[in-house]
């Protein structure tokens, strides 16, 4: 309703003061007591029609008042200049029967049609078991796309495997555990038994690599963290396939890569960096960033029309070498970098040290394990990526409402329960959802009248903005909160609403109505964020 609104603000603007495309906000007051929508469009326009803002605001309310807009039962205005809007009785039941027809496809939208996107998260080295702050940057990589298939957008998740650099090498003396071994720890131990009679250490390091991508990340990401990457693109095939050599060549033609002090430059401070950056070393060999640019001539000549990248807080430095490569090789649509600050596992207040290994790397297997997929996941995406986090792992070990997710959880089962006792009592009603247009039209959804079901349903019709909003700021660790509130307001409801009345039929049916639009709202919100809606606890 907020872009319909935006909408119908900007033709009152328009007729009244001629003025088009005035920039102001459409936001959701705080206190419901103020409306559903609050405009700042009056203080915005005071300078520019030389009016005050209250009068602003009431030629502004009287103009809409005058067409007459069915979705809105009130409108007015507030210190300094403020228009609060309140959303009719009627719109918000008729919302009700819209999600029972739509079901799964409510909130679904078509901003994302015929717009491909290259979604590239996690992507660790193939050189040991994921940490904590992988799995971070994987359950909000995951839950983005998720968010952007619901808007409409065809998404490619994609991890970036580097089998081909010095990571591989490293791999390679440690299996040996030699003077220049870099990596430890009981897969080491099994890697040495397997291949430390070889001589090779780069042989040793890419048979090793691909034995901890199979067997440790592959299993950790499909099995433990429940995502699914549509391509696992290996760095030694960009380069076997002269990606990388090509992407040289474009960028020389271009006149942007030049020599000095023996090595091939590219010109990045051109495109925002904050100096060039190496192509081709004194040596002879290719930097890492060559390999980046040859990655990104792959992304570019799939088609891509936007692109993500998901990196840790430890590369936050390449975000402005790897946009300038982007544009130097003439990618022009929309590039997000995703940032996944640190975590911090506590327990009581004091940092928490897990059961299986000594030091400070915690990985996600272990607390997977340890306090469930759906809490770690919820847990992480509670959090905007770009904050530093504390995993409280005390109130992830509790079972019980105090723990968000199970609160969250409870309360769709809670909702199936109840759908089962009506269901029970009246084995011959049609449920409510999937339900014939005529079937829903003939519910008296007019009955839901209580300032109860009149907040669930406000919230409710929140959701597919919600879906639109996230599908352009990313910014999905608003989702379990939405989730959290649906939960507040169902709850709140049903402790003061009698769902099943046995001597109001017509009253019965409607809440049923609406509390299975509230079932399918959260189902669908808990499947966005990635964890399950399970029907009974």
């Amino acid at each position: 309703m907020r872009k319909e609104l935006e909408k119908i603000i900007q033709k009152a603007v328009k007729d009244l003061f001629g003025l088009e495309q005035v920039g102001f906000a459409v936001d959701y007051p705080k206190d419901e007591k103020f409306g559903d929508y609050a405009t700042n469009v009056a203080l915005v326009l005071a300078k520019k029609v030389g009016k005050g803002p209250m009068e602003i605001a009431d030629q502004i309310k009287s103009q809409i008042l005058n067409i007459k807009y069915p979705e809105f039962g009130k409108i007015e205005v507030v210190a300094p200049g403020y228009i609060n809007f309140y959303l009719s009785g009627k719109f918000l039941q008729d919302e009700v029967a819209e999600i029972n027809k739509e079901i799964d496809d409510f909130g679904k939208s078509e901003i994302g049609k015929g717009i491909t996107i290259n979604n590239e998260f996690i992507s660790a080295n193939p050189t040991g078991p994921l940490t904590v702050g992988n799995g971070r940057g994987g359950f909000c990589g995951d839950a983005i796309s998720r968010v952007l298939r619901k808007a409409g957008f065809v998404v490619t998740n994609e991890y970036y495997i580097n089998d081909a650099g010095g990571q591989v090498v490293k791999l390679g003396h440690s299996v040996l555990k030699d003077e220049e071994a870099a990596y430890s720890g009981e897969y080491i131990d099994g890697l040495n038994k397997k291949y430390g009679h070889l001589a090779d250490v780069r042989e040793i390091g890419q048979l090793a690599a691909k034995e901890v991508l199979e067997n440790i990340i592959q299993k950790t990401v499909k099995e433990k963290m429940r995502i699914s990457f549509d391509e696992w693109m290996s760095e030694k095939k960009i380069q076997d396939e002269g990606f990388v050599e090509r992407a040289i060549e474009i960028l020389k033609n271009k006149n942007l890569a030049y020599e000095s002090e023996g090595a091939l430059w590219l010109k990045t401070t051109e495109f925002g960096d904050d100096k060039d950056r190496v192509l081709i070393k004194t040596d002879g060999q290719k930097s890492y960033f060559a390999g980046d640019c040859g990655y990104m001539l792959n992304k570019i000549e799939r088609g891509f029309g936007r692109l993500i990248i998901g990196l840790g807080a430890d590369h936050h430095g390449y975000v402005a070498r790897l946009r300038a490569a982007a544009k130097a090789l003439g990618f022009a649509g929309d590039f997000r970098f995703i940032i996944s600050q640190l975590v911090r596992i506590t327990k009581d207040g004091k940092e928490a040290r897990m059961s299986k290994r000594a030091g400070n790397v915690v990985e996600i297997d272990e607390l997977i394990e340890r306090v469930g997929h759906d809490v770690t996941r919820f847990f992480f995406l509670m959090y905007s990526p770009d904050t530093h986090m504390n995993f409280d792992l005390g109130l992830a070990e509790e079972r019980s409402q105090k723990n968000p997710v199970f609160y969250v959880q409870y309360a769709h089962a809670r909702i199936c329960s109840i759908l089962g006792k009506f269901e029970a009592l009246n084995p011959n009603s049609n449920p409510p959802a999937g339900g014939s247009k005529s079937e829903i039209q003939s519910l008296k959804l007019s009955l839901l009248t209580h300032e109860k079901e009149l907040s669930l349903m406000r919230e409710l019709d929140k959701f597919p903005e919600l879906v639109e909003e996230l599908a352009q700021s990313y910014e999905v660790h608003k989702l379990p909160y939405y989730a959290i509130k649906l939960a507040d307001k169902f709850h709140s409801f049903y402790n003061e609403c009698k769902v099943i009345d046995e001597g109001n039929s017509d009253l019965t049916k409607a809440r049923i109505s609406l509390i299975t639009a509230v079932k399918i709202v959260l189902a669908e919100t808990l499947d966005l964020i990635g964890v399950d809606a399970p029907e009974k606890m």
